[in-house]
C-alpha cells in the first residue's frame, strides 16, 4: 500500500497565532512534526498543506515537500482531501501540524490496523493522566473490544457509576489514518449533530456509521494552543536533544 503523509498547517490559528511557524527547541514547530512523520519510514511522501506562502516558504527552505490548499478549507481534512486529489496513496494519514513532540514511534501501530480489511478510518488513544480526566479539551474514547470506537467525548466516559474509582479513562489523539474511499466520504458530508454538540469532526464518521479503529498510542503528546503548552512542549525536546 502507497501511504501519504499530510501535515495541515494554517496560519491564521485563533487561540495561539502563527503557532505553526512558532520556534520550538530551535526549529519551526512544523519542522518538528514533519521530521517525525518523516522518520517512521512509513510514508512517502510526507508533505505540508497549506495555504500560506510564509508557510510554504518556511518548508520549502528546510527542504519539506509542500502541498498548495485552498483557503476555503473548513478543516484539516478538508487540506487532506484536496491533496489526495493531488496525490495518489492508498491511505492519507492526517497529522496534526501543532504537535511537535510527536515520534515516529507513533505512526506504527495505528498504521498496522490497516492490515484488517475490515479498517477504513485509524487513529490512536492513550491511557488519560489523572490530571485530565475531567479536562474538556483532552477527549476521551471508548471503543468495543475489537478497537472500533463507540465513542469520542469531551465528557469523562465512561462513567463510573459506583464511584468505584475507575481510571482506566483513555484520551484520544487527533492523528487519523483513512483509505482514500473513504476520505472522500468523510469530507462529502454534511456536519452531524452531536459532530455540532460536541465540537468533534470524528462523530461525524460514526453518526454515518463509518467506523474507526483505534490503536495504543506509545505515549502522549502536547497539542499546542497556548504559550504554556509551547513552554511545555520545548522543554520535553530539549531534554530528548540533552539525551541524545
Amino acid at each position: 500500500m502507497k501511504i501519504a503523509g499530510v501535515i495541515p498547517a494554517r496560519l491564521a490559528s485563533t487561540r495561539l497565532p502563527r503557532k505553526v511557524l512558532r520556534t520550538v527547541a530551535g526549529r519551526p514547530m512544523v519542522e518538528w512534526v514533519w521530521r517525525a512523520a518523516q522518520m517512521s519510514g512509513l510514508m512517502e511522501p510526507v508533505v505540508v498543506a497549506t495555504d500560506s506562502e510564509e508557510v510554504a516558504a518556511v518548508c520549502r527552505e528546510r527542504g519539506i515537500p509542500v502541498a498548495m490548499t485552498s483557503a476555503t478549507c473548513p478543516s484539516g481534512s478538508d487540506r487532506v482531501r484536496e491533496v489526495a486529489h493531488q496525490i495518489d496513496a492508498d491511505i492519507y494519514v492526517n497529522i496534526q501540524g501543532d504537535e511537535p513532540t510527536l515520534t515516529a514511534e507513533f505512526f506504527p501501530p495505528m498504521l498496522a490496523l490497516f492490515d484488517r480489511p475490515e479498517v477504513e478510518v485509524a487513529t490512536l488513544a492513550v491511557r488519560c493522566p489523572t490530571e485530565e480526566f475531567n479536562d474538556p479539551n483532552a477527549v476521551k474514547v471508548v471503543t468495543a473490544l475489537d478497537g472500533r470506537a463507540l465513542y469520542f467525548s469531551r465528557a469523562t466516559i465512561p462513567y463510573d457509576r459506583d464511584g468505584a474509582g475507575f481510571t482506566g479513562y483513555r484520551k484520544h489523539l487527533g492523528i487519523y489514518a483513512y483509505r482514500k474511499s473513504v476520505l472522500e466520504r468523510f469530507a462529502a458530508l454534511p456536519p452531524t449533530p452531536l459532530e455540532r454538540i460536541e465540537r468533534l469532526e470524528q462523530l461525524r464518521l460514526l453518526e454515518n456509521g463509518i467506523a474507526i479503529y483505534v490503536a495504543e498510542a506509545p505515549g502522549d503528546t502536547i497539542g499546542v494552543d497556548t504559550e504554556a503548552d509551547l513552554l511545555r512542549a520545548e522543554a520535553v525536546l530539549m531534554a530528548r536533544a540533552g539525551n541524545l
